[in-house]
């Protein structure tokens, strides 16, 4: 029987082969003639870089759309891209996806510097420069990252898509890596060449790893497959969908969640503006209430340079950029986890909710930092409230408030240790750098305290517990349940 399989699956198999010798032979072709400087190919790059430099110097507005569409391509949304899937992947148990999903990328992380130094191309020199890029030319680092991960990732989560379906998210796939490309040669950091390089290049390394996967599952018994048609793993189907359907008493009414969502949202900021303002008028935002001026000075006087390099990493643990990688994590985990998407709108909410609180609040109440040397140097918001503590606490609570009924696993309490040490971390670097008042971290805890009320009470983030057996509810949640 499996012969018989085989035989009927010879020429698509072939098909593949010859696409990845294909994307290889192409790519080897440009590689030697870029490097050999052939006199018709630079003048068609060139030609081309100069004309679409010319088209789209000057319209800032087709400059912004470039500037976002190109930033699709690159290293960090690739890598979080990468990542949350992995997460996902990993949490279903499907370690043989996540394999190749990392594989394949780290493929392109490796191939793109490689080549770039080997290659040693200048990039283009066009009349109107509008954007920069860091490196040499050839290969396109965002069109080579582009092409083997959104591929990759089209490959592995085909199968959860309903038939009808794939055919136009395969289309859409390769519309944004096309994308992708003609903004590195309309922003005039690549010419022609080194896009259809790295399209070549990444068709044959993502071909390569593929083509192992599927050796791979063969070996296993499993039966042959068609990528473009089924995906990787086409049994993974049930396991690959992000969520299953919710019971119909656990939906919660939208209206009343927005509705409640923008009243709460307007009775925590009334809260917030009316203990900030009198903090910023007192003394011109330094009075010392509760310590805010005394304390900053004590910790002032106290600083070492050990002390320094510590404070810098808890200050940093608070930042946006920091907050944001955790949150992304945090979200993905919970998706794979419990397979609603009720979990990951909590922490949405939660954490949006909690920037526009900090947002609206510190513009309007404006008050003074503390008047000590400041160690983070001048930041464009006021002192009140905190955002770093802010962020902090509802990113590490709303983490806890999603996995702690859900498991009985010794790690749980690991959350709870960091949704404790965490803010306490952060509030401590906050105050040693001189870049807050005591009054300001109580604005902080203020927010989040009154936002996650709001958050748990409308989004109900654990509602798909509610109707559990209370046996089944004593048990521990695996992955493998999906929770």
């Amino acid at each position: 029987m499996y012969s018989a399989t085989a035989t009927r699956l010879r020429s698509p198999e072939l098909m593949r082969l010859a696409a990845v010798a294909g994307g290889a032979l192409l790519f080897g072709v440009l590689l030697v003639l870029v490097r050999l400087r052939w006199l018709p190919l630079e003048s068609v790059d060139h030609g081309l870089a100069g004309t679409l430099n010319n088209a789209v110097a000057g319209h800032r507005p087709v400059l912004l759309v470039l500037g976002f569409v190109t930033r699709l391509g690159s290293h960090t949304v690739l890598i979080w891209l990468t990542v949350i899937a992995s997460v996902l992947l990993i949490v279903r148990r499907r370690y043989r996806l996540m394999v190749f999903l990392v594989v394949s990328g780290i493929g392109a992380l490796v191939l793109d510097p490689a080549l770039k130094a080997a290659v040693g191309r200048l990039r283009p020199v066009v009349a109107h420069p509008v954007a920069t890029g860091g490196g040499d030319s050839f290969p396109s680092g965002h069109s080579l990252g582009s092409i083997i991960v959104y591929g990759a990732l089209l490959l592995v989560f085909l199968p959860a898509l309903p038939p009808r379906w794939r055919r136009p998210v395969i289309v859409a796939a390769a519309v944004l890596v096309a994308a992708i490309g003609f903004t590195r040669l309309a922003l005039g950091v690549h010419f022609l060449s080194d896009v259809l390089g790295a399209w070549a290049l990444g068709i044959a390394w993502l071909g390569s790893t593929a083509y192992a996967t599927e050796v791979w599952r063969v070996e296993e018994g499993r039966r042959p497959t068609r990528p473009l048609a089924e995906g990787l793993e086409p049994e993974a189907a049930r396991d690959l969908k992000p969520t299953r359907p919710m019971a119909h008493s656990a939906v919660v009414r939208t209206r009343w969640a927005v509705a409640g969502a923008l009243v709460s949202w307007v009775l925590v900021f009334g809260a917030l503006y009316a203990l900030g303002l009198p903090l910023a008028r007192y003394h011109k935002g330094n009075g010392n209430i509760l310590g805010d001026t005394t304390i900053p000075h004590w910790f002032a006087a106290h600083r070492t340079p050990l002390l320094d390099k510590v404070s810098f990493i808890g200050s940093e643990a608070g930042n946006t950029h920091a907050i944001l990688a955790v949150g992304l994590l945090a979200g993905a985990l919970a998706l794979g986890w419990t397979r609603q998407w009720r979990p990951v709108v909590f922490l949405v909410v939660t954490m949006f909710g909690e920037l526009t609180l900090f947002l609206a609040s510190a513009a309007l109440v404006d008050r003074a930092r503390p008047d000590v040397p400041h160690l983070d140097g001048r930041l464009p918001t006021s002192s009140y409230p905190s955002g770093h503590i802010a962020a902090t606490l509802c990113l590490y609570t709303g983490m806890v408030i999603i996995f702690w009924p859900r498991t009985r696993a010794w790690w749980r309490r690991l959350l709870v240790a960091a949704a404790v040490l965490m803010p306490v971390f952060v509030t401590w670097a906050r105050l040693y750098r001189g870049m807050h008042h005591p009054t300001d971290i109580l604005g902080a805890v203020l927010l989040a305290a009154g936002w996650l009320t709001a958050t748990v009470y409308l989004i109900r983030p654990n509602c798909d517990l509610e109707r559990r057996p209370a046996q089944q509810q004593r048990q521990p949640v695996t992955a493998a349940s999906g929770g």
